[in-house]
């Protein structure tokens, strides 16, 4: 184990779930992150032609990411500010029950999982679009905080309103 491993097994913050003895160890994660390089670097066809309509904000100006690390878990595409999740299942997913396990973790993360077939976006790439776009705008886009609170109630008055 190198200096940098071990640093990382003894020395990982508690608060990102990394601690000994409960969450994900910081070794697990960094395995994930590292694998989804090389699955982005070998698509499958299927999500070859699904990334093609997905990329530069092309589906109603949602940006999705390919291959994208959530927890243990690397999700096929993402849409951050839907909070959606989109698996292209091929002959990998034959287990429908680590499936729905999985899917459960996401759910509770906070993720909507759409699952698609090869065979269906190969097929009806536009009928897996048109239920795609559908999604995300069911979901009111997230509100970031604004870093400092607006000047009304921070001990500011308004000259004008007590004359």
């Amino acid at each position: 184990m190198t200096p940098r491993d071990e640093n990382r097994r003894l020395n990982s913050p508690p608060l990102q779930g990394r601690g000994r003895g409960w969450g994900f160890s910081a070794n697990a994660i960094a395995g994930v992150q590292a694998n989804a390089p090389a699955l982005r670097n070998n698509p499958t066809e299927p999500e070859k032609r699904l990334w093609s309509a997905l990329a530069r904000a092309q589906l109603g100006g949602f940006k999705f990411r390919r291959q994208a690390a959530i927890g243990r878990y690397i999700a096929d595409f993402l849409c951050p500010a839907a909070r959606l999740i989109v698996e292209v299942d091929g002959d990998t997913h034959a287990d429908s029950a680590a499936d729905m396990a999985r899917d459960a973790d996401l759910r509770a993360l906070g993720y909507r999982v759409v699952r698609f077939a090869d065979a269906d976006v190969m097929r009806n790439l536009d009928g897996v679009l048109a239920t795609l776009l559908a999604q995300p705008q069911a979901v009111p886009p997230r509100r970031r905080p604004t870093p400092t609170p607006p000047l009304q109630g921070r001990g500011f008055r308004n000259d004008d309103a007590h004359d």
